[in-house]
């Protein structure tokens, strides 16, 4: 099955690229990139300090496991499912982890390979429900947020447990700093920074070659360098600015791992084009060969997978497991992917879109906390924001649906 085909788009009669769109590509996308940089400078201007090399490096740690919790949700949201169930899950394998490490005193590697365990065996759980008993994953994951919040409770016996082993605790909180030297500005942090930006780039500009080659819309060349030479400025300022700071996070590491991996999952394999086919349309996807089952079921495990990795970094950060940890989790992945593009239906979306909605979410939340807003204030702002993405999504349907 072809991309277009996936992306349900009829693959172009004639290979003649059609160029000079004047932002190209889907309007919900560039939008987020344009709504997270006019929040960024709000809040520059409103408190300088939110760019600071100390508070940069703050939200890196802070929300590093919502974005891994985005990656995983959205691949179920574009299956047209949903997982109600990641923040208690999280909760359950960082108690498995501080049980067998704090508690037991087993070695730190232990843990980390309990709770990813923990984990998979989750997911395995909850995707032979929703793939082969055929229970919606709505009411799965609800009765497996509280299956797990349970069991949460009865590993730690209701109390918290700090105290990890200093290895443990460098994965949340650990940095990389003066590898190849630098005066006050960590080098090691910029070069691979660098080497992320040319990479990135060269990967558009070969995605961008094969749309011209299958005959698909494509902006025009001087938007897509103006685009890549504005991301290459803003990321490596940032990268400047964590330089400054500590040096590169372990975290940031582990996320471009993840990201490069699941961003290769989503595009460039069979199965990633199998869940767009699914969410896009069960019954054709089943029609033409899909095995509806097996994606569905492998989509769950894979999110138990990353709510246990996110679990290893929340644990390692906060340097201890609490029978509460995870609550709203949840909320905050789902948030990502819906104001990042991700459609309530299934079928659209992508891991870009997902990481800067989850962004969106971080640096609000991040500049209201600056700003001495109240927690009720942030609950409200940050619901509606999801409110107004969505609603975005419906207009556009809508539209399109009027159009055609």
């Amino acid at each position: 099955m072809s991309s277009a085909e996936v992306q349900g788009k009829r693959p172009a009669s004639v290979k003649k690229p059609l160029r000079g769109l004047p932002l190209g590509g889907n309007l919900r996308q560039s939008g987020i990139f344009l709504a997270f940089a006019l929040i960024v400078v709000v809040f520059a201007v409103l408190k300088p300090v939110f760019l600071s090399p100390e508070n940069l490096t703050n939200i890196v740690l802070q929300y590093s496991y919502i974005l891994v919790l985005a990656i995983g949700m959205l691949f179920v949201i574009v299956l047209g499912q949903i997982d109600l169930s990641v923040g208690a899950l999280l909760a359950l394998a960082s108690a498995v982890s501080a049980v067998l490490v704090i508690k037991e005193g087993m070695p730190w590697w232990v843990g980390l390979l309990a709770a990813l365990a923990t984990g998979l065996i989750a997911g395995v759980w909850q995707g032979f429900w929703v793939a082969y008993v055929g229970i919606p994953g709505f009411i799965v994951t609800l009765a497996g947020m509280l299956i797990f919040r349970g069991l949460t409770y009865i590993v730690l016996n209701n109390v918290s447990l700090s105290g990890f082993p200093q290895t443990y605790q460098n994965i949340g909180n650990g940095f990389l700093n003066g590898l190849l030297g630098g005066n006050g500005i960590d080098v090691f942090t910029l070069v691979i920074f660098a080497v992320g930006v040319v990479g990135f780039g060269y990967f558009q500009w070969r995605g961008r070659q094969d749309r011209i080659r299958y005959g698909q819309k494509v902006e025009a060349l001087w938007v897509f360098v103006l685009k890549w030479v504005l991301l290459a400025v803003l990321v490596m300022a940032f990268a400047y600015q964590i330089a400054r700071d500590r040096g590169l996070p372990i975290v940031l590491i582990i996320m471009a791992i993840l990201i490069l991996i699941y961003g290769l999952v989503s595009q460039k394999t069979v199965f990633g084009r199998d869940i767009y086919a699914i969410g896009g349309n069960k019954t054709a996807a089943a029609l033409s060969g899909i095995s509806v089952r097996s994606v569905s079921f492998w989509t769950y495990v894979n999110m138990g997978f990353l709510s246990a990795v996110a679990a290893v970094l929340f644990s390692a950060r906060m340097n201890g497991a609490q029978p509460a940890a995870g609550n709203m989790f949840e909320l905050d992945a789902i948030a990502a992917c819906f104001v990042g593009g991700a459609s309530t239906t299934g079928g659209i979306g992508r891991i870009s879109g997902a990481l800067v909605g989850g962004l969106v979410m971080a640096v609000m939340s991040n500049g209201m906390q600056l700003m001495g807003a109240t927690t009720a204030t942030q609950q409200i702002v940050k619901g509606l924001v999801l409110l107004l993405a969505v609603a975005f999504d419906v207009f556009n349907k809508r539209r399109s649906g009027v159009a055609s």
